[in-house]
């Protein structure tokens, strides 16, 4: 990775190869010797927009990254070109230096959840897991103030005192709301989850009003390495619906973040099937999540989607 100027004091890539960070970075397999990947337009950077200020009148920004060499044979990806995706979307989004961008992100006094998602045939990756970890260790977060969850963190004691979270899952097709994506990871932080699938979901945005995750989310990175583009059944799962798109689709507004990746996953259902092919459940909770809950973005024409990296296949 290439800093774009030096700081004062240690930077993340000196922490990550130098002494104290050596066996951690060694064990995620981390490497920050990459250049970084360039965004497809020469445009300057943008500010993303702040979820609860007006969504419906205003505009975001995010940022999708994609490597065709990100995963290895089996589909397991690749810890150093996956964390350097993650910096570069991270950087992009904010319009800074990777090392200012996570600053901006974190402070050294967070508190701060990982919440990922373990449902076992397409859950977050441990690579991206222990990235994000890095990360965090970087810019002066302690052990005890921080933790990967998903099903336990309403017993967390991490999550129960958190400052910030970071919303991390892949995409995928959902027989209840349509979609699994961001806006829905959170409905483990709710006493009785089930409550939410009223009406194909379409209340999910109301999870981000909980007092446990209320104002607390700084980054949502949705997995888009092999989302699931089409299933029945509430656990239904067949390798053949999913495929190599290699890319994250990174952003602080998470209406917008799963907006995005509904578009891609309608245009990879039309090549697929030859025809416009619509999710059997329509994700509702997206456009709710905007004009009930003031969450986010989910009109395309008020979405910024800045790419970087590979853009064959892209379908956006």
């Amino acid at each position: 990775m290439k800093d774009e100027h030096k700081e004062k004091g240690l930077t993340r890539r000196a922490f990550l190869s130098g002494t104290a960070g050596a066996a951690l970075a060694g064990a995620a397999g981390l490497s920050m010797g990459c250049e970084r990947l360039q965004p497809a337009s020469g445009e300057p950077p943008e500010q993303s927009s702040v979820p609860g200020t007006g969504a419906q009148q205003s505009r975001s920004t995010v940022v999708l990254v994609r490597d065709p060499n990100v995963l290895r044979p089996g589909r397991k990806p690749d810890p150093a070109i996956l964390a350097r995706m993650l910096d570069d979307a991270l950087a992009e989004l904010l319009g800074k230096s990777t090392d200012d961008a996570w600053r901006a992100l974190i402070r050294p006094d967070d508190t701060v959840g990982i919440k990922t998602n373990v449902w076992r045939f397409l859950s977050t990756p441990s690579e991206l897991e222990v990235a994000i970890q890095e990360r965090l260790r970087w810019v002066g977060v302690t052990e005890d103030r921080m933790s990967v969850d998903d099903r336990g963190v309403r017993s967390n004691p991490v999550f129960e005192k958190a400052t910030a979270l970071i919303n991390v899952r892949p995409l995928r097709t959902h027989n209840w709301s349509g979609v699994g994506s961001c806006i829905k990871n959170y409905i483990m932080f709710s006493a009785l989850p089930v409550s939410w699938h009223v009406d194909s979901c379409a209340n999910l945005g109301g999870l981000w009003d909980l007092p446990n995750t209320k104002g607390k989310t700084r980054l949502n990175v949705l997995v888009m390495l092999t989302p699931l583009f089409h299933g029945k059944g509430p656990h239904h799962f067949q390798a053949k619906y999913t495929w190599p798109y290699n890319g994250l689709i990174v952003g602080t507004d998470p209406v917008a973040v799963d907006a995005t990746g509904v578009r891609i996953l309608e245009a990879k259902r039309r090549e697929y099937f030859g025809k416009d092919e619509p999710l059997s459940v329509p994700p509702k909770h997206i456009r709710v999540a905007e004009t009930k809950y003031d969450l986010g973005v989910s009109n395309p024409d008020r979405i910024r989607v800045k790419k970087i990296g590979w853009m064959d296949g892209v379908l956006i």
